[in-house]
């Protein structure tokens, strides 16, 4: 059972690897490239789009196969076309492998979260998603700050072969680890679309989609935040990921504790709540150059901790379709991502300065928390 979890962690670890480094190398990819680097973040947007086709479709797809099977076939998906990334001769060959490579995205995630909770013993489903989430965040503990450095002093492909390298042991792990299961769902393909009927799933979308947009709008900006803000040299942006990667570490045990403790609706909105005044206090500490590292770390805590509670919380809303449901969480991370960058880039742009973006990642949390008291009423109604 433990090396059936390790084996999503390693998946976890690849995804999250690929989907943030691109980030710390995009200067690099933009020459490569010729391109302006605005353009080069097309790149990353390809990413998050192939991230919301796929996770509701492959998991569709897959729903009537052994969940084993269904994820090797992810995992061996996103190996090939990573590494192919690594060999892209354009804008346009590098674009649509990256859309590829985001396709089993989320639909990995959504099955892997209703496997890992199933793998685990009663009462700990919650530690057991948290293990898979665990190399999400180690990959922007070690990952991410490794193949940057590889990407920067080397070239940009290495960085991509890293991911494939990460992608093979994925492989390997579910193809040895993984136990027989059964196929994710009894129900046929269209009969899984049922539950978009529900309000209350699309209110936990809209949640994920808002609440965790406002992590995003702050981790965009990261980097002036360290440096133009803050005053730091741009060699200190790298510490200053890694003590955000740290704190996203321990953030993700402390969601799957908070949920063992309280509902995870409960969860999820105490974590939202603390998210937007960490945020709103980060607007002042961030012109001192000892407190905005000090912020980095605690709100890469904070907001961490809502990736398992979120995520049960949808499974759980999702009755008869929970891979589905657990894949469609993945779409609104992602978009939540673009949305975040999008907001936060605006009062930016208008002159505001960096700052401003945490206000409006407070502000998203904020409009997170509203949207879970939303849920809390109704179902107290119910």
């Amino acid at each position: 059972m433990n090396k059936a979890l390790l084996s999503l962690a390693i998946g976890g670890f690849g995804i999250g690897l690929t989907e943030f480094v691109i980030m710390g190398i995009l200067p690099d990819v933009a020459n490569a490239f010729d391109v302006t680097i605005p353009v080069a973040g097309h790149f990353i947007s390809a990413y998050a789009l192939g991230v919301v086709v796929g996770a509701p479709t492959l998991t569709g797809f897959g729903s009537k196969f052994p969940a084993n099977k269904v994820l090797f076939g992810l995992m061996l998906w996103f190996t090939v076309f990573n590494t192919l990334s690594a060999f892209a001769t354009g804008y346009y060959s590098f674009i649509t492998l990256r859309f590829l490579s985001g396709l089993p995205h989320g639909a990995f995630f959504g099955i892997g979260a209703v496997v890992a909770g199933k793998l685990s013993k009663p009462g700990k489903e919650a530690q057991g998603i948290a293990i898979m989430f665990s190399g999400l965040t180690f990959a922007n503990l070690l990952g991410v700050p490794l193949g940057t450095y590889l990407g920067k002093h080397f070239s940009w492909n290495v960085s991509f072969l890293m991911v494939g390298v990460v992608g093979v042991m994925a492989v390997l792990g579910v193809k040895f680890w993984m136990p027989l299961l059964k196929q994710s769902s009894e129900s046929n393909f269209l009969s899984e679309f049922k539950i978009f009927k529900r309000v209350e799933l699309w209110l936990i979308i809209l949640l994920t989609t808002i609440g965790t947009g406002g992590f995003f709008a702050w981790y965009s900006y990261i980097a002036p935040l360290i440096t133009d803000v803050a005053g730091h040299t741009e060699q200190m942006v790298s510490y200053a990921m890694v003590l955000a990667g740290l704190g996203m570490v321990i953030g993700n045990f402390i969601g799957a504790k908070l949920t063992e403790k309280y509902s995870s609706l409960y969860a999820v909105t105490i974590v939202l709540i603390v998210m937007a005044i960490c945020l709103a206090l980060n607007t002042f500490a961030a012109h001192d150059k000892i407190l905005v590292l000090v912020m980095t770390f605690i709100i890469g805590v904070v907001s961490f901790s809502i990736s398992t509670p979120i995520q049960l919380l949808i499974i759980k809303a999702s009755k008869g379709s929970e891979t589905l449901g657990s894949s469609l969480n993945q779409s609104a991370f992602n978009i939540g991502n673009a949305s975040g960058a999008f907001f936060a880039g605006i009062p930016i742009a208008m002159g505001y300065g960096f700052t401003s973006a945490d206000w409006v990642g407070a502000g998203m949390a904020t409009i997170g928390v509203l949207i879970a008291l939303i849920i809390i009423l109704l179902r107290k109604h119910k």
